[in-house]
Order: structure tokens, then C-alpha cells, then sequence
């Protein structure tokens, strides 16, 4: 179980903090509810502590040097198709691995600048770096705009390699 002030991801929303833990009743059944607040989207929601399968702890700042590793390193292959592309990473997006989401981005960061993205897939990538942004802000204690800053020049290096 987490406890109030604890930083965590989860999966689609990215990092934030948990608030408070609350007994909440809906429709005639009480449960307990992490109230997670995610500083990034300027949002508040509601969990079930039942589901806290799906709230990982942010990562360490070791975790975070190799997220950077990934981003610089070659892409991996990808489906040709988009739209089987955009199925397989909307899963890997769901698990909320912060490892899996950053070969995302810089997968289709790297297609974007060769060939372009449909819209579907240039909202994923938009939504994926929005994740890794919260997660690096608070790991790295940097502004979202020196964590997107990094995320950018950490695949703009390794496009200048290729």
C-alpha cells in the first residue's frame, strides 16, 4: 500500500503524488481511493486501492539515466503497418514502463522526422512524451521544459550519429 505523499506513475497519466487516501461511496458500496494529483496535466483523480497494481513508484535517478541510454541508442524495429505500429505501442504505453514508453518515443520521434506520422500516431507520441515529462520533472527535479528539452536533444543525438 502507498501512503500520502508518495510519488508515483500511473500508466496513461503519467507521474504525480499521492494526496490523500480517501473512504469514498459509490452507488451504495464504500471504498478506500488513493487521490492521485498529476502536477504536469493539472489534474486530480481518484484509484481504488484495490487497483494498485496499475501505480508504480517513479523511477531512481539511475532508472532515469538509462531511460536517457534508450533515447540515444538505435531505434528498434517496428511494424511497417501503422496501424498494427500504433496497436502494439498503445500496449506498451498501457503498461506504463517507463523503458517501453521511452523506445516509443524515440521510435516515432525518429519516424516522424523521416517519413511523418498519421494523426493517431503524432497524438501518441505527443501523449508518451507528456508521460516521460511528468516522470523526469519528478525524478530530476527540472522545469517540464527542460525535461522535454532533454528527451529532444538525447534523440536529436543519436539522429546525428546514424
Amino acid at each position: 500500500m502507498y501512503n500520502i505523499g508518495d510519488k508515483i506513475v500511473y500508466s496513461i497519466h503519467g507521474a504525480g503524488t499521492i494526496e490523500d487516501i480517501q473512504e469514498i461511496e459509490i452507488l451504495g458500496n464504500t471504498e478506500m481511493f488513493y487521490i492521485l494529483r498529476f502536477p504536469i496535466n493539472d489534474i486530480t483523480i481518484s484509484v481504488p486501492v484495490t487497483e494498485s497494481e496499475k501505480i508504480r513508484p517513479v523511477i531512481t535517478k539511475e532508472e532515469g539515466k538509462a531511460v536517457m541510454e534508450i533515447l540515444r541508442s538505435d531505434v528498434t524495429e517496428m511494424s511497417q503497418n501503422w496501424g498494427k505500429r500504433f496497436r502494439d505501442n498503445l500496449e506498451h504505453i498501457k503498461t506504463g514502463n517507463i523503458f517501453e514508453i521511452a523506445d516509443i518515443v524515440r521510435n516515432l520521434s525518429i519516424l516522424s522526422q523521416k517519413k511523418g506520422l498519421s494523426a493517431s500516431e503524432n497524438k501518441m507520441l505527443i501523449n508518451a512524451k507528456r508521460v516521460m515529462v511528468s516522470e523526469l520533472v519528478i525524478v530530476g527535479s527540472m522545469t517540464k521544459e527542460e525535461a522535454m528539452a532533454m528527451i529532444d536533444d538525447a534523440i536529436t543525438l543519436e539522429q546525428e550519429n546514424i
